[in-house]
């Protein structure tokens, strides 16, 4: 993969932004996080001026440039995940604008300057990486849908200003997605402690006969805008290629790609940092009156992070252009880099640690959090496990989740 000109240009200036304004703040913000929406918010409304965003105005060409949005998960997550996961979980802002007239009403305005918060709420309690058949209820009711269920492990959810909920359609009889804006409609949430991406707000969620409109079902969000004369890529704003997956698979199927290619993404980003911190140690460190880099067996450490984040760039790339061409084989490659990568991000920090010896413990050495971030990576968006078996389903047409 090479970069074009503007590419190289957008990653420089957002590595200039990063290191000014979020290096120097990263490590009191994650100890004390999770971020407040203001403090949020601060780093969404700054981002805005990269391109970077899901307003009417950014979101096509922030969604539309695959490529783009790649640099913007791996560049972050070198600095900080926890902002990565915040600014990114809210992509189902984006589908307010085709939503029923009482959500456009109260959110349209906070999405176009850039202020609409969103969050996507799909594991839960008792089902986990068991989406498929959400516990999770949406009763058709006149004009409008019920929801009664509970979600867990949602980003974002404290503060978001809509809820993309994914739930068991009673009068379908099917998985469908609903989208409940906070305006016009209530839900407990419960803040939850984590390992790792401490600087990010996950949270469960109690929908107790919440109401939404039926225009705010997904399916007839993607056919009122269709019938209005909105192209699929207006509606999902992913280079028209993209939006193709979402016709192929299921919708949900179709984002997780999306998603989880981003997330092998942000786990190159988090190895990148773990091997940069590890090879200055090496270099500066001195035992036995030499530079511990010196050391046969801190070289095959080294060796070992060097491939081990090589292979997982390779792959994330890979997956990447698989999905911005649109090709049937985007799901599955999707879920082999986000596994691979997730699981190789563990070792690549444990070896930096093991380079830095007892002072990898210390917090103040980052090396720590690396490794808690890292080790988060394996689960959400599908578990590693979940992915072998999409992997496999993908390969062979055999189902081993039954």
């Amino acid at each position: 993969m090479q970069l074009t000109d503007e590419q190289r240009a957008f990653r420089a200036d957002l590595r200039g932004y990063l290191q000014e304004n979020v290096e120097p703040v990263v490590d009191d913000l994650d100890r004390n996080g999770p971020m407040d929406r203001d403090t949020l918010m601060g780093f969404v409304t700054d981002l805005r001026e990269f391109g970077i965003g899901f307003d009417p105005d950014i979101a096509p060409n922030f969604f539309g440039d695959v490529w783009k949005f790649m640099l913007t998960a791996e560049e972050i997550s070198y600095v900080w995940p926890s902002l990565n996961v915040g600014l990114m979980m809210s992509f189902p802002s984006v589908f307010v604008r085709f939503a029923a007239p009482q959500t456009r009403e109260a959110m349209v305005p906070k999405l176009e300057t850039g202020e609409c918060l969103a969050s996507l709420a799909v594991t839960e309690p008792s089902g986990g990486s068991d989406t498929a058949r959400p516990r999770t209820t949406a009763r058709k009711d006149g004009d409008e849908f019920v929801i009664n269920g509970e979600k867990i492990w949602v980003g974002n959810a404290h503060y978001a200003d809509v809820v993309l909920v994914v739930a068991h359609d009673e009068s379908t009889d099917a998985q469908d997605m609903f989208l409940v804006d906070r305006e016009n409609a209530s839900f407990e949430t419960e803040e939850l402690d984590k390992l790792g991406w401490k600087g990010v707000s996950n949270a469960k969620i109690t929908f107790d006969s919440v109401r939404v409109p039926e225009g705010n079902r997904l399916s007839n969000i993607f056919s009122n805008a269709i019938m209005e004369g909105y192209d699929m890529h207006e509606i999902v704003p992913f280079p028209e290629s993209v939006t193709q997956l979402f016709f192929e698979q299921k919708p949900l199927n179709a984002t997780f790609s999306f998603m989880r290619t981003g997330m092998s993404f942000m786990a190159v980003g988090i190895m990148q940092a773990a091997m940069d911190e590890a090879v200055a140690y090496a270099t500066d460190r001195e035992t036995f009156e030499k530079p511990i880099a010196q050391h046969q067996l801190v070289q095959d450490k080294l060796y070992q992070m060097k491939a081990g984040l090589e292979t997982s760039r390779g792959l994330a790339r890979r997956a990447a252009e698989l999905l911005e061409s649109g090709d049937p084989d985007a799901r599955l490659m999707s879920s082999l880099a986000k596994g691979y990568t997730a699981e190789t991000s563990k070792q690549v920090t444990d070896d930096a640690i093991q380079v830095f010896g007892a002072e990898g413990l210390k917090p103040e050495n980052r090396l720590e959090r690396y490794y808690r971030d890292a080790r988060v990576m394996t689960i959400p968006d599908g578990t590693t496990e979940i992915q072998k078996l999409i992997v496999g389903s993908e390969l062979t047409g055999m189902s081993a989740y039954h």
